[in-house]
């Protein structure tokens, strides 16, 4: 994902189905609030900031190894739209995964790669 997150303390959800579909959001932590509920009638400074601090998508995902790829199919970013975003799973356990991106450009500068560790939610 061509993200702008820069939290050290990013949040999220994965969700991945047995009918091979995937939906993900990744916001900063300690986002602020909007101005207002309304997000179209918040003032626009706020509105980017809210929008450059989060990333979701959804789609369908195929596994190839220990790749999962992640057809994106919507997306909060319109350029991810129709394409595959690659993962490498580094470690996979009962109640935790941990995916890994490639190298990639992010905020004008190469990121060797970001690690996402993901831990079941007890129902």
């Amino acid at each position: 994902m061509h993200a702008i997150l820069v939290s050290q303390n990013p949040t999220g959800l994965i969700t991945y189905t047995a009918d091979g579909q995937v939906m993900n959001i990744i916001t900063n932590g300690g986002r602020r609030p909007l101005s207002v509920s309304d997000n179209v009638g918040a003032p626009a400074e706020g509105r980017v900031e809210a929008f450059a601090t989060v990333v979701a998508y959804a789609g369908s995902y195929t596994l190839n190894g220990n790749k999962v790829i992640h057809h994106v199919e919507v997306c909060s970013i319109p350029n991810a739209v129709n394409t595959d975003q690659v993962r490498l799973i580094t470690n996979l356990k009962r109640n935790s995964l941990t995916l890994r991106t490639f190298t990639m450009v992010s905020v004008g500068r190469q990121i060797t790669y970001r690690e996402f560790v993901w831990e079941r939610i007890s129902k």
